[in-house]
């Protein structure tokens, strides 16, 4: 039976059809038959005791240019969608968080994904602390006096914003470096958060494995490798996307979180794993199913919405 399913993400207009996750998702949405509605973050809005998004109905097409055909702007209740799908980009800010607490108010009978809730709860860098034996060394502080102490004892590191996205703002800082001070200055001329520290990890000069898990279970993974001279290897950086295989390693730590994360309904979540170490576990927009697909040739979309439909019935 049709589903209506609601995008809550950037403008449509400007992804990128070949990369995009969430083009993806609404490709192969559209092929079940369901029904699309998208909508950006800011034309959420609650008004008399209801969730409402203003947006259009559009349909899909891998074509460059004309992918996204959309019609006349309308408002909807979300409860009388069957599925809302949280994908628009970090940063994970007060704007973010907002969205969030409203879509909190229809997820008790519309299937938002991943759970609002439990994104909110759960940011990428925090969520990897509830599995310390998976993670490399880690500090997540303010005082540079305790900054400065990580790095003494670690001496490689990497410094990043606690809430950053894309690879912005990542920093490694040599055993020689001098600039924690001066990149402490910064960061806090920005904002009030921590900054968290990890021990550089040499191994990511061979990638950084993105897995993906869908209702908790590994679907496949790539491999992620930054270009010359670069610390980042995030793709928004110029990071190259190769085919992977999982380890017994990566099984283990997917084995160890998979769990936590189908209870708390995210359903599609990708880690991040360098060597043997868990990094991120990121909820709030994963990316990666259309490298995955071509290199395996395995549907992500389609177990996705597999997953999707089974918790719907």
């Amino acid at each position: 039976m049709p589903l209506k399913i609601a995008f809550q993400m950037d403008p449509i207009q400007s992804v990128n059809i070949d990369a995009d996750s969430t083009f993806r998702l609404a490709e192969e949405a559209q092929a079940r038959g369901h029904k699309l509605f998208v909508y950006t973050p800011d034309r959420l809005f609650w008004r008399d005791g209801a969730v409402l998004a203003r947006g259009s109905d559009i349909k899909v097409s891998r074509t460059f240019g004309h992918h996204a055909s959309a019609g006349p702007e309308h408002d909807v209740d979300l409860e009388e969608m069957d599925v809302v799908w949280l994908r628009q980009d970090p940063p994970f800010d007060m704007s973010y968080i907002t969205s969030t607490h409203l879509l909190d108010r229809v997820a008790g009978r519309t299937l938002v994904v991943n759970d609002p809730f439990w994104v909110r709860n759960y940011p990428e860098k925090l969520l990897v602390l509830q599995f310390p034996d998976l993670i490399p060394p880690t500090l997540i502080a303010r005082d540079l006096a305790i900054l400065r102490e990580f790095k003494a004892e670690h001496e490689d590191i990497i410094v990043k914003p606690l809430y950053g996205n894309g690879g912005a703002g990542v920093f490694r800082l040599r055993a020689d470096d001098g600039n924690l001070a001066s990149l402490h200055e910064l960061f806090s001329g920005i904002n009030r958060e921590p900054l968290i520290a990890q021990k550089f990890l040499p191994a990511v000069s061979k990638g950084d494995k993105r897995v993906i898990l869908v209702d908790g279970e590994a679907v496949g993974a790539i491999n992620r490798v930054p270009q010359k001279g670069e610390t980042r290897s995030n793709m928004h950086v110029g990071g190259t996307a190769e085919p992977s295989e999982l380890t017994d390693r990566d099984r283990e730590i997917c084995a160890k979180i998979g769990p936590l994360l189908k209870e708390k309904g995210q359903v599609f979540v990708g880690i991040d794993v360098i060597g043997d170490y868990l990094t991120e576990i990121n909820l709030t927009s994963p990316t990666g199913i259309q490298e995955m697909e071509r290199f395996d040739g395995t549907n992500i979309a389609g177990k996705i919405w597999d997953a999707i439909e089974r918790r719907l019935a």
